[in-house]
């Protein structure tokens, strides 16, 4: 009887996400705010064909829809309370404290904070973070959705444990294999540290697991018994290009369970992209597969903050990233393969899991979307073959994976999806979380940038700067109180409370439009003993 899947995919029960901020939104005309607005293609990371535009285009602008209806009540104000305004923050928010003596050593990190703020109903973006058991380690990461959650849903579920099998020697892979064989049960590979929200598929846990141990049986076969060192930047790309085969295989396959049939074809035709942290002592790897950002905060001497970027993006404004696409197809695709900075003129990542629409050939596509159930044969999405589509596969898994060696001055990593990065510069990013860990701010001259100030203005801005020293200690969260500066920031960095009260108080319809899903991680480094680790040198 072979050993419990839960061992390898635990269950965290739990309710759907809570959209708490879709409850906050007052109307006075309810039927002019919460229309369906229209969506400029610059906010869509899969930007719909000129064919199927209307779907995503109502019958007149935004603009026209409400300059042309004014009545002469006045809409009533509504703004949320600081309380709650927290709420809403802190939903999602979740913290991890490393113990000081694990049982093996001293961790090099001290914990993480993390959290999510929801645009997209449901949110797209996941996270996912886990103590290696069998290895010594912690995997961090960020997983960004596009076209619905399915494909990062299951990225988040999935990931980490074909890098820590990936990680495994080969005695250990055969003892797991031995156990699974006669039944015995398994010592858990990953310890995960997850909010309740973030939960495990029950359904397709046996599915998963069976996939992973094919894996695991071909590691065991291409190894030859001899000990040699795992190669942690070799063992990354091969567990993030062999999930992406995975959900290729398991959509092509199918099911006999119609549900877990129609799950595998969601997961296969949606997207994630990936950034993923593997921290081991002092060797930081980070592997990226996408647009989401891996970046370390850096204390100079002089206590100011440097951001090193750690990872690279993947799209158009990656020049290297344009060649490389450009040199795997027919010269003749040179114009057509990236157009309006997007793949095939659609996608705008130019890495990521699942999109098998820019992976599988034309036929392959109609013969699995014939077979499969009506839900999947009456959507035109899943129809429709992006143009100039010749020269297959057009989009890769295959990970950048960064190495870094970390110092004592090395004092945090943030890992975000672009719906950060979209609204904040990695400086900013670096400053307010270093000015928030250490409680120190230093203070710069105020800039205005170009403004007409006042003398009152002046002096209102120089109040906000000494409340916002004292409201730092209002979060007990670094990556919550990053998302309050993301989302609230007025024109001269300070957190403006109308202004993030209005935010969070867009309905579902329109918070689309002002900004994308947020999920931050933010870790913190042990500096006494990354410098033990540089003394013992």
């Amino acid at each position: 009887m072979p050993a419990p899947t839960q061992l390898f995919f635990p269950l965290i029960r739990n309710c759907e996400l809570s959209r708490i901020y879709g409850t906050a939104c007052y109307c006075h005309h309810k039927h002019l705010c919460c229309s369906p607005p229209y969506i400029p293609q610059s906010r869509l990371r899969y930007t719909p064909h000129p064919t199927y535009a209307t779907f995503y285009r109502p019958k007149e602008s935004w603009w026209q829809y409400t300059q042309g209806r004014r009545y002469a009540s006045t809409p009533q104000k509504f703004y949320l309370t600081p309380p709650q305004v927290n709420s809403i923050l802190k939903a999602n928010e979740y913290s991890f404290k490393v113990p000081e003596f694990d049982g093996k050593n001293v961790s090099s990190v001290l914990g993480f904070d993390s959290n999510q703020l929801p645009a997209n109903a449901p949110i797209e973006d996941r996270r996912s973070a886990a103590t290696c058991l069998q290895t010594r380690g912690m995997l961090l990461g960020v997983f960004d959705g596009h076209a619905g959650c399915a494909c990062s849903q299951a990225v988040s579920e999935r990931l980490f444990y074909y890098i820590a099998v990936s990680l495994l020697p080969h005695e250990t892979l055969l003892e797991i294999e031995n156990a699974v064989e006669s039944g015995r049960a398994l010592l858990p590979i990953l310890q995960w540290h997850k909010h309740p929200n973030d939960y495990f598929s029950k359904e397709a846990s046996k599915l998963y697991f069976n996939s992973l141990r094919t894996y695991w049986q071909e590691l065991i076969d291409l190894n030859t018994g001899e000990s040699t060192e795992i190669d942690v930047k070799e063992a990354l790309i091969n567990a993030f290009k062999r999930l992406d085969n995975d959900i290729s295989l398991e959509a092509q396959v199918g099911d006999p369970n119609s549900f877990l049939n129609y799950l595998v074809l969601r997961v296969a035709f949606s997207g994630a992209t990936a950034c993923v942290a593997h921290v081991d002592g002092v060797d930081l790897h980070v592997a990226n597969t996408g647009d989401s950002r891996a970046m370390l905060g850096v204390q100079e001497e002089d206590g100011s903050w440097s951001a090193v970027t750690l990872s690279n993006d993947h799209n158009a404004q990656n020049e290297r990233e344009v060649e490389r696409l450009k040199l795997e197809h027919p010269k003749n695709e040179a114009k057509s393969v990236v157009k309006q900075d997007r793949l095939l003129g659609l996608l705008m990542p130019f890495r990521a899991f699942g999109d098998v629409k820019f992976k599988w050939s034309i036929d392959l596509q109609k013969r699995v979307i014939e077979s499969g159930p009506d839900q999947l044969n009456d959507n035109e999405y899943t129809k429709f073959i992006p143009p100039n589509y010749y020269t297959p596969p057009y989009l890769t898994a295959e990970p950048e994976v960064t190495y870094h060696r970390l110092r004592p001055q090395d004092k945090f990593l943030v890992l975000a999806t672009d719906g950060l990065w979209e609204t904040m510069h990695r400086q900013d990013v670096v400053r307010i979380v270093g000015e928030y860990l250490t409680g120190m701010h230093h203070q710069q001259p105020i800039a205005v940038g170009g403004y007409r100030v006042t003398l009152g203005q002046m002096h209102g801005l120089l109040t906000e700067r000494r409340a916002k020293m004292s409201s730092v200690f209002e979060d007990q969260n670094a990556a919550t109180h990053l998302i309050r500066h993301a989302v609230g920031n007025n024109e001269f960095g300070a957190v403006d409370h109308e202004r993030l009260s209005k935010m969070l108080s867009l309905p579902e319809e329109l918070a689309r439009m002002y900004r994308d899903d947020i999920t931050i991680i933010v870790v913190q480094f042990n500096s006494h003993v990354v410098g033990a680790y540089q003394n013992q040198e």
